[in-house]
């Protein structure tokens, strides 16, 4: 009998490297768009201080680089087939249309301000979509 410990990570994942629970996926997908927008700001702020630009003109949809790449991560994990390519394409889709309705409806903020809220809705609505829709799909395609 061992008594070593498994290392514990987050998000939690399957022995194929798929994430276990939406909250995982919500929870390291939205930590990362805090990371991007913050990273945003500071160059923003650097930017700013130092005469090459006015502050809050760089796109806020920047701050979906590292939930992109999360996603990605959890595609790859999944078996080729249709259920993960159908499940992406949708979130992508529906992610997407979501983000351009907010990023539309604060259309009078800075762009910063505006894409980075687009980027949090597409972020969460394709989480939602994808983690759903890959689950459902592979059940019923095996």
């Amino acid at each position: 009998m061992s008594t070593e410990e498994q290392p514990r990570s987050f998000p939690r994942r399957d022995a194929e490297g798929r994430i276990l629970t939406l909250g995982d996926l919500l929870g390291v997908s939205l930590a990362g768009l805090v990371i991007g927008v913050l990273a945003l700001v500071l160059f923003e702020w650097a930017f700013a201080t130092t005469g090459a630009g006015d502050f809050g003109r760089t796109n806020g949809w920047l701050a979906v680089i590292l939930p992109l790449w999360l996603f990605w991560d959890d595609f790859r994990a999944w078996e080729f087939g249709a259920a993960r390519v159908l499940a992406a394409l949708a979130g992508i889709a529906v992610g997407v249309l979501a983000g351009l309705l907010a990023a539309g409806l604060a259309a009078g903020l800075p762009p910063l301000v505006s894409g980075a809220l687009a980027a949090a809705v597409f972020t969460v609505v394709y989480a939602v979509i994808w983690f759903h829709g890959v689950h459902w799909l592979a059940r019923r395609t095996g």
